[in-house]
């Protein structure tokens, strides 16, 4: 009896573990649309396996799933591949690794990039991919993508991509959540010699870097970008950073500077002049406000003041007059009406007499 039940055991347990994976996968089926266009799916989406090159870098993006499904039209065909992240930063990661120098935006609207051989588009935390780009017209890929979008997550995108300045080299630009992603842009950008920077960049405390190439005629240089959580952060990795950079590399013009809590790397410039003008173009402010404790005066003026002082106090006086005449008068009359029956009755009194003479006293006497 214990066997079957641990066979049982084994395999709802399983069954339990690949639910989640079966659900995703399920649901990225469910992003592929039947049609668009002239273009009919010509089978079900095929689960893709990451190869070995990119699984770290996948990894530390968050990649959950990755599809991908044929479409024809009868006589052409065209590959369409999804793939899926935990959010849009990840996917971001994931899209700028793809990047290669030979690819441009494209037409389709959004972050995009095409080439000869494929289309990437970001839509949230999907990344769609068409090869050949070219068999479907302009209008069936935004067809395609507004179709895609809606199943997408639609947060924001990391802030750090919009502070590098304009006129960096399509292509070049690459955003790294992590070291695998850092490490992937250095090697393909061609600054393998600082390849020591990734491990004191403090990914682990939160920071995202951006890197792009910039060319100006003769003129080149390299820009990285490291954004920290705050600027005591970025000022303790900043001499870490200082202490990697070889005299070599320092010899040639690399420097770092920092701005609150963004980190700027100039990485071989080919003059200092150009260096310095790339970092000065970067569309990253801030601003530092003290917020003091605010009082608005409502104090009415002096003379309402005044003439509500009288006012309360004339009220005052009225009122303890009345009330004082109310008092005696009452007692007065009731004295001359009900004489010794209501106040000072002879019987309830008492007097202490010092006995100097032999008169009682009566206290009829004194009212």
């Amino acid at each position: 009896m214990r066997m079957p039940r641990l066979i049982f055991l084994s395999l709802f347990t399983a069954a339990l573990a690949a639910a989640p994976r079966l659900s995703a996968q399920g649901a990225l089926e469910r992003v592929f649309p039947e049609r668009f266009g002239r273009w009919n799916a010509v089978s079900s989406p095929i689960k893709i396996k990451t190869d070995e090159g990119r699984a770290q870098l996948f990894a530390e993006s968050g990649l959950k799933n990755w599809l991908a499904e044929e479409y024809s039209d009868g006589t052409e065909k065209v590959g369409v591949t999804l793939r899926q992240f935990r959010d849009p930063s990840g996917a971001y990661e994931a899209y700028t690794a793809e990047f290669g120098p030979h690819m441009h935006p494209s037409t389709i609207g959004g972050p995009s990039a095409i080439d000869q051989e494929r289309l990437l588009l970001l839509l949230g935390n999907l990344i769609l991919e068409v090869r050949p780009p070219q068999n479907p017209t302009t209008e069936e890929l935004q067809q395609l993508a507004a179709m895609v979008r809606k199943h997408s997550e639609q947060t924001p995108l990391p802030p750090i991509r919009t502070y590098l300045p304009s006129g960096f080299s399509d292509g070049t630009q690459r955003y790294a959540l992590g070291p695998a992603a850092l490490q992937s842009a250095l090697n393909a950008l061609k600054h393998e010699e600082f390849t020591n920077l990734v491990s004191e960049a403090g990914f682990a405390s939160g920071a995202e870097a951006m890197i792009a190439e910039y060319r100006n005629g003769k003129d080149s240089a390299g820009l990285l970008l490291i954004e920290y959580p705050t600027p005591q952060l970025a000022e303790q990795h900043l001499r870490h950073l200082e202490q990697a950079l070889s005299p070599a590399i320092k010899q040639a013009g690399t420097t770092i500077e920092r701005k609150a809590s963004l980190l700027s790397l100039v990485l071989k410039p080919s003059s200092a002049a150009f260096g310095h003008g790339l970092r000065s173009a970067l569309n990253y402010e801030t601003e530092v406000t003290w917020h003091e404790p605010r009082q608005t005066i409502t104090d009415p003026p002096w003379v309402t003041i005044l003439a509500r002082i009288f006012l309360v106090t004339g009220l005052f006086m009225v009122v303890a007059v009345v009330l004082g005449v109310a008092f005696g008068g009452v007692r007065v009359v009731a004295k001359i009406f009900f004489p010794g029956r209501v106040f000072d009755r002879p019987e309830q009194m008492d007097i202490l007499q010092l006995g100097l003479s032999g008169k009682r006293i009566d206290s009829r006497d004194f009212y």
